[in-house]
């Protein structure tokens, strides 16, 4: 089983009516600017451990677990509106940081969430990481009747149970998943994460600790045009990285291509680009170590 070099802790913070769980690494300090770091979907904080114990800098790291996701509630709700994501960081933002700018990271994602945030509240944000959140294809409005019937036919398939996540009888069936999924994760990292993973129930089942309800086609059209206005409106020196393997080409299968998220790119005012070799979408957990240091040099930049 992998060991944890630095050990979080975690506290549940009440951010918008809901018990939020946040994992917690170093202690804040007189001029150490925070580390804000968010996951992706189905993901949940504790994925951010690899990097952290490859940090080199002892960082103050704040990661959420976001609503639906690990440790913390999910609404009362039968689906997730994206919007939310972003109201939830600027209240956890509130509490952790209220008057200090921070380091924000986010993964695929996690990744689109804090560009989107970066561009409504710029003067939050000191330096933007963006992992492989490359958002979505490009819509138009004759797709709409279609999305709202897509959107209405799977909340009745959630609610007949057809959505429903598969359980595992063991925490090795969680990693056997975990390694299925990403053909580069060691075994040793695939054990430790499944236990973050997923929660056993009484009978000894094992659940993934995400709502089967995120899994709902989101009923609003993905809008390039404001995405590139809040783009325009970031003001943080920002970072893009990607990973080796192109996975936005094997997702989208020429519907959107990163020729497309490149120029889209373009419009961010401040922008690096980098590249971690031999990792494919979960670079997190692929090359931490050359991911960790990527992010090291452009925080620690002037």
């Amino acid at each position: 089983m992998y060991q944890a070099r630095r050990p979080s802790r975690s506290e549940f913070v009440p951010i918008r009516g809901l018990k939020y769980h946040v994992r917690l690494w170093g202690e804040p300090a007189p001029g150490k600017t925070p580390l804000v770091m968010v996951h992706g979907w189905m993901d949940v904080a504790a994925s951010w451990q690899f990097v952290v114990d490859a940090f080199e800098a002892d960082h103050y790291v704040i990661a959420p677990d976001w609503r639906g996701y690990g440790l913390t509630e999910s609404p009362a709700a039968d689906n997730y509106w994206f919007p939310d994501y972003l109201a939830d960081l600027d209240f956890l933002l509130d509490h952790y940081a209220p008057e200090t700018p921070v380091n924000l990271v986010g993964h695929s994602m996690g990744g689109n969430v804090v560009m989107l945030y970066a561009g409504s509240r710029p003067a939050r944000v000191r330096r933007l990481v963006n992992l492989e959140g490359f958002g979505m294809p490009a819509t138009k409005p004759s797709q709409a009747p279609r999305r709202y019937a897509q959107w209405m036919d799977e909340l009745k398939a959630l609610h007949r149970g057809e959505m429903a996540l598969k359980p595992y009888e063991s925490a090795e069936g969680v990693a056997r998943r975990l390694m299925k999924t990403n053909k580069r994760l060691p075994e040793d990292k695939a054990g430790w994460l499944a236990q973050h993973w997923a929660r056993q129930d009484s009978s000894g089942q094992w659940h993934i600790l995400g709502d089967a309800a995120h899994k709902i086609t989101n009923a609003q059209l993905f809008r390039v045009d404001e995405v590139l206005e809040l783009y325009r409106s970031i003001t943080a020196p920002t970072l893009s990285v990607e990973a080796g393997d192109n996975s936005l080409e094997q997702w989208w299968q020429g519907r959107y291509t990163l020729a497309e998220y490149h120029e889209r790119l373009k419009s961010v005012p401040q922008l690096q680009q980098a590249l971690v070799r031999d990792a494919g979408h979960m670079l997190h957990h692929d090359q931490p170590g050359a991911l960790a240091q990527i992010v090291e040099n452009f925080l620690s930049e002037p």
